[in-house]
């Protein structure tokens, strides 16, 4: 007879505590709450959640500038920031012992919530906000909002105390708003992102009914058929929604089903394979510094070349792969090495894939035509159109503006094309590049009309669409 194992009751390792009122300025009482702590509490290192590079910036540079003022009346306190967009080396300054006599505050976003483990953690200051990519299918726009963050996520940042020993988690929220204003559980990513790639998989699967498939969590009907209608105008399904021959290559690549159409219409206008693969990662690529933004700007002037932004990435890698693969040429010109080494990759895939589907990958030879013609044929869908007070998209006649960081922000093409659109202060094209209004109706002849494409030159345009970039941020 088995006998039955001792049962072992563990006390709590962490203590909640919830402001009594909502904060007005959640990022002043972050500070306010680490000195706070850093004055008052036994010795431990400090872990504070916010939403991204910018406040987690400007929260480490209040926190450096009150403690100079305080100086010796206080111990030293190590400011460390934690971001995606962060170089690596500095990344890993988070993991270092903390000196004695001396506490640590990490400042994150919600990668320090499941993907990092940081030794020595014992409080916890939760604002109780995070940055969420949402999708608008009508519009084809992506947005990155403030949010309060889930219940789920709330509970996952105060886990984050009391690993090693007896912590603490404040909330700056009040337990009302946990209960009553917070959601159960993040929105899954499938009901709040284009479905593009889903819909090209799926079909290559066999699954042709997707309305009535049993999706674990199903997306909005309006995402799925924006979906169905942007494949079948990349021309990758039928009148009948079946994979055409074109739709079965697109599918081999596991990128964006416009990004798949460029790349494979580089067989006839040659080769975009680099381009591509800068493009699944070129948020990410320039590092800008809030103590060294003179010095990241004029680094990344210099990579400017004519045609647009498509041109200045494809330039950026080429003088990479010039200078060996350096991490040394990344640092001095601002460019994060961990992209680049990824670009590398996923280029190294698709030029794999793409002899597996037979497809010949040639170069361009330096005539930068037929790559514009190539990016042309796979994004003809994001066109848009100089007009009075900014752009307007040619299909939807929705205002849209160049972003400050591009290349073509001064120089107002009269035609565009635009890699993703993206909603911050205002509605902004990311990734441009100029283009023939002609090339329209060579590569998609079935999507646009001669009537939509008619160019009235002699209509006096704006000069300036906007503010400058230090006011966009």
């Amino acid at each position: 007879m088995a006998t039955r194992s001792p049962v072992r009751r563990m006390k709590r390792r962490r203590h909640l505590s919830y402001t009594k009122a909502p904060e007005a300025d959640y990022l002043e009482a972050c500070v306010v709450s680490v000195l706070q702590i850093h004055v008052t509490q036994s010795p431990g290192d400090c872990l504070v959640f916010l939403t991204g590079q910018e406040e987690i910036e400007t929260c480490c540079e209040l926190l450096q500038e009150r403690c100079r003022r305080l100086g010796s009346k206080i111990s030293e306190l190590l400011v460390l920031p934690i971001y995606a967009n962060l170089p690596s080396d500095m990344q890993a300054k988070i993991f270092s012992p903390t000196p004695p006599g001396s506490r640590k505050v990490v400042v994150a976003t919600n990668i320090a919530e499941t993907s990092l483990t940081i030794d020595g953690i014992i409080y916890v200051i939760d604002p109780g906000f995070c940055k969420q990519k949402s999708y608008n299918a009508r519009t084809g726009m992506e947005s990155l909002i403030v949010t309060p963050c889930s219940r789920a996520s709330a509970n996952q940042r105060a886990g984050r105390a009391g690993r090693v020993a007896a912590g603490k988690c404040f909330c700056l929220y009040t337990a009302w708003a946990f209960k009553h204003e917070m959601e159960e559980s993040t929105v899954p990513e499938i009901q709040r992102t284009n479905l593009g790639n889903v819909v090209l998989l799926l079909k290559s699967l066999g699954i042709n009914d997707l309305i009535h498939f049993d999706f674990m969590d199903p997306p909005p009907h309006e995402t799925l058929v924006l979906a169905l209608e942007q494949l079948y105008a990349l021309d990758a399904l039928n009148h009948l929604g079946e994979l055409t021959k074109l739709g079965r290559r697109m599918a081999e690549l596991p990128v964006d089903p416009m990004l798949s159409k460029m790349i494979l219409a580089s067989e006839q206008y040659k080769c975009v394979l680099t381009i591509a693969a800068m493009l699944s990662v070129n948020n990410s690529i320039f590092y800008r510094p809030k103590d060294k933004v003179v010095h990241a700007d004029n680094a990344r002037q210099n990579f400017v070349v004519p045609g647009g932004d498509h041109m200045v990435l494809l330039n950026v890698y080429t003088q990479w792969l010039e200078s060996g693969y350096s991490t040394q040429w990344c640092y001095e010109n601002f460019i994060q090495f961990r992209s680049m080494k990824r670009a590398r990759d996923v280029r190294e895939q698709l030029e794999g894939l793409m002899d597996r589907i037979e497809v010949e990958v040639c170069s361009s030879s330096g005539d930068i035509v037929p790559i514009r013609k190539a990016v042309t044929a796979g994004y003809f869908y994001h066109t848009a159109r100089l007009s009075k007070g900014g752009y307007k998209t040619v299909k939807h006649q929705q205002t849209v503006y160049v972003h400050p960081n591009s290349s073509l922000f001064e120089e107002q093409p009269r035609w565009l094309i635009y890699h993703e659109l993206v909603f911050t202060t205002k509605e902004f094209m990311r990734q441009v590049i100029e283009i023939d209004s002609s090339w329209l109706l060579e590569v998609a002849p079935h999507y646009y009309k001669n009537k939509e494409l008619e160019d009235s030159s002699s209509k006096k345009m704006p000069r300036k669409q906007g503010k400058a970039k230090e006011e966009l941020g």
